[in-house]
């Protein structure tokens, strides 16, 4: 029995596995690993064709600093500084209302409404705002925004609309993140007199907030990719607008479908994809900085 306990680990593992279950676990392996390649793919080719073809336009400070106010299919130069600033506000916007209303709720759902009737009326409200198309959310902002109560076509309504599209994202994802944490680390705190609360903001919160974040981040990135909404509720611009509550403002999928509609030149195709690689830059920069507070912000494990 000793000399069984002294060996090493290693060869208290392996020694006696059969042959069978080695070839079970190298043929695992490899189609897991096959199942990732695959995966990256179309990502890979993605991000290429998108390099590729945008690359001439973003490379250009001039993109960065001009509109395209005065300029045609068929006229050089300007940039897409209107769809930025568009696209930043109209997202921006939507997250500051977004993502306390679901951090929230997904508290509750977790932390206090467990087993309680509007806790389960709440996920199934989730559920279903889940699964709404994006144009549905724009016809509902458009009918009682616009419609009944008399605003203008702009950028709020914008807004308002990923906000539907936003919320149930987020606390889809922030609930999971919630559920995850142990329940030990809350015994302790209750354990130690600390109020439900402070231990929900003090070591619940910051326990999950990387998983959080990262939800937050791919719901951010899903509503400023949206087209309907900006389609249906603003008008479309070639002008630097930086008011949310006024006038037509443009964002970068408007500005990718208005040059799809112009026509199919040289200039209008570096253009859309110019667009499309400015708002997938836009959204990796948003996940770096958002991963960077995450970092600094999460326990410090010692």
């Amino acid at each position: 029995m000793t000399a069984t306990l002294d060996r090493p680990v290693k060869e208290q593992t392996f020694k006696g596995v059969s042959p069978r279950r080695k070839f079970t676990n190298g043929f695992a392996t490899v189609l897991v690993s096959l199942s990732v390649l695959v995966a990256l793919v179309p990502l890979i080719w993605v991000l290429y064709t998108v390099i590729s073809r945008g690359i001439g336009a973003v490379d250009n400070l001039e993109w960065w600093t001009n509109s395209q106010a005065g300029l045609t299919q068929f006229i050089a130069g300007g940039g897409a500084y209107h769809a930025i600033v568009g696209t930043l506000i109209q997202g921006l916007f939507c997250a500051l209302i977004s993502i306390p209303i679901g951090v929230f709720v997904a508290i509750y759902l977790v932390e206090y409404g467990v087993g309680t009737r509007l806790a389960k009326v709440t996920t199934f409200m989730v559920d279903i705002l889940t699964g709404v198309p994006s144009i549905v959310a724009a016809l509902f902002i458009y009918t009682l925004w616009i419609a009944t109560f008399g605003f203008d076509r702009s950028g709020i309504a914008v807004a308002l609309a990923l906000v539907l599209l936003m919320i149930p994202v987020i606390v889809r994802s922030s609930e999971e993140m919630l559920r995850i944490v142990p329940q030990d680390l809350r015994e302790a705190s209750y354990a130690l007199g600390v109020p439900k609360w402070k231990t929900i903001a003090k070591i619940v919160v910051p326990t999950a907030l990387s998983g959080i974040v990262t939800g937050i981040m791919l719901a951010l990135a899903r509503v400023m990719g949206e087209t309907a909404p900006v389609l249906i509720l603003v008008g479309s611009a070639t002008a630097i607008n930086f008011n949310l509550f006024e006038g037509p403002q443009t964002s970068l999928p408007l500005m990718m479908v208005d040059l799809q509609k112009a026509g199919t030149g040289v200039l209008t195709s570096e253009r859309m994809w110019g667009a499309a690689l400015t708002l997938i830059l836009i959204i990796a920069l948003l996940n770096i900085g958002a991963k960077l507070v995450s970092k600094f912000f999460s326990p410090k494990s010692f």
